[in-house]
């Protein structure tokens, strides 16, 4: 039993966190000749103040937790004001791997008319992220995003800027930054005929948060952090520590409502016969009500639902189908629109997607010869 174990263990996705990456990434370390004894919650950068592990430009607040912001861990972050910018310089191990960015984004400012977007780029990608509003307690919200693929101890430059949505920058409140994780994973997915089915190679989730991790709509397998499956609308991927989890340590949660949804393609040949099964829930997060889902498979269709009562349910499910003349789309998409009763959206949750093929053994037949033939070869049989 315990060969059988390591054996499995071993066949299993590997993933590589390395919270080192950064430095500084929670801002604890204070920008050099910050005057002793502040009382204000924003103070403004010069050109004599450097950030320990990043450089600046523009508009840059030192931002230290009061009553007026709430920040998480010891209670300091940077706000990015009109033009400005952070960035740092870090290195790629020796492998070729992928990189995924967990970062939180607040807003700083009283008397908003408008919110400023937050621009986050490495050499392999650039997205614009923009504050949700209810979809986490605080407006504090974490954000995933793929950085890109590198290796080969490659120096690579993250940076994060501000755009202003407004046109009068007295109007616009400006994105906080917080908690920055960086972590590394095998750009090579080996999970069966469907890849990472169990939603466990994702962003990394941060110790100082209890929510999970935003994934905004983005159409591309390659730059999606949660690959293969691209992602339509907005999505949580949550983890066990914090969510009720029907299947291994994460999942995901389809929280924009109508239209929210992932989706990924498999090459199968066509006309070929297969079972999709998936396990559909509720998170533990007192999100009440029906939930329905539609699943895409190939040519078949067909909705799901579940009733939730908010407190941690799982229910599996399964629809067949056939292979199609091209590539072959999996699709997972949210009906409606749920809140809590404090207004925080909130969804279906999906996990543990495996794809058999009918009559045969499936895509775990080969590990089965394996371990069979392993298992002879110790004397066990």
């Amino acid at each position: 039993m315990e060969f059988m174990l390591i054996l499995i263990i071993s066949c299993s996705i590997i993933s590589f966190a390395q919270p080192d990456f950064l430095q500084n990434p929670d801002f604890e370390l204070p920008p050099a000749n910050l005057a002793e004894n502040l009382t204000s919650t924003f103070v403004t950068l010069q050109e004599n103040n450097t950030i320990p592990g990043w450089s600046f430009e523009g508009l840059v607040q030192y931002v230290i937790s009061g009553k007026d912001v709430q920040l998480p861990g010891n209670g300091h972050a940077i706000l990015l004001g009109e033009d400005g910018k952070i960035n740092q310089t870090f290195k790629a191990d020796s492998n070729n791997q992928r990189f995924l960015l967990t970062f939180t984004m607040s807003l700083g400012g009283q008397s908003c008319v408008a919110n400023a977007s937050l621009i986050v780029s490495a050499p392999d990608s650039e997205f614009h992220f923009s504050l949700k509003q209810n979809y986490s307690k605080g407006h504090l919200d974490s954000y995933g995003h793929q950085l890109g693929s590198w290796g080969g101890a490659e120096e690579k430059n993250l940076v994060l800027q501000s755009e202003a949505i407004d046109i009068d920058p007295n109007s616009t409140c400006w994105p906080i930054v917080d908690s920055l994780r960086v972590k590394a994973v095998d750009p090579t997915l080996n999970d069966g005929l469907l890849n990472n089915g169990g939603f466990e190679v994702g962003p990394p989730f941060l110790e100082t948060s209890s929510e999970g991790v935003l994934l905004d709509s983005v159409s591309s397998q390659v730059q999606s952090a949660l690959q293969p499956w691209t992602v339509t609308g907005t999505i949580k991927y949550i983890n066990s520590k914090n969510y009720f989890i029907p299947e291994g340590d994460a999942a995901v949660e389809l929280v924009s409502g109508a239209g929210a949804g992932i989706q990924t393609t498999i090459n199968i040949p066509q006309d070929s016969s297969h079972v999709l099964e998936f396990m559909l829930g509720d998170a533990n997060d007192s999100c009440l009500g029906e939930f329905v889902v539609g699943v895409y498979a190939g040519s078949s269709t067909q909705n799901f639902s579940i009733q939730s009562a908010g407190t941690g349910s799982s229910k599996k499910y399964s629809i067949p189908f056939k292979g199609g003349s091209d590539r072959t789309s999996i699709i997972f998409q949210s009906y409606r629109t749920s809140r809590r009763e404090d207004g925080i959206f909130c969804g279906p949750v999906i996990d543990d997607v495996v794809l058999h093929s009918s009559g045969a053994l499936g895509h775990n037949f080969p590990v089965a010869i394996f371990l069979v033939l392993a298992l002879v070869h110790l004397g066990w049989f």
